[in-house]
């Protein structure tokens, strides 16, 4: 394993506190196993997210996540919206040529 992006993918930096004995450990580990700590680490982080995943509630409590984030958005949209006092606000305002069109036509129907 290498710690460079996979897919194109960018990468985050973690920093973190772990305890003394624990990160002797670690390393001892990572030493016997031929591996940067780097490595070690993701290992770990991939494991964790192997073992949650395989959870029976997780699905749901994704679902959930899932859900509450699409709220928010939809809020947030509505908020945007009302803003600009339409249904679409990224739509471009009418330019008085097409709006000079639509008269027109509209009134030659008359």
């Amino acid at each position: 394993m290498t710690t460079e992006p996979r897919n194109g993918g960018s990468v985050k930096t973690l920093g973190i506190k772990v305890p003394d004995a624990l990160h002797a450990q670690f390393a001892l580990v990572a030493q016997l196993d031929g591996i940067s700590l780097g490595d070690a680490a993701i290992r770990a982080v991939e494991l964790y997210v192997i073992t949650k995943k395989a959870e029976p509630d997780f699905a749901a409590r994704a679902k959930a996540a899932l859900e509450a984030i699409e709220r928010e958005a939809a809020a947030r949209r509505g908020a945007i919206q009302g803003l600009f006092g339409t249904e679409d606000p990224t739509a471009e305002p009418a330019t008085e040529t097409t709006t000079s069109t639509r008269r027109r036509s509209g009134e030659a129907s008359k």
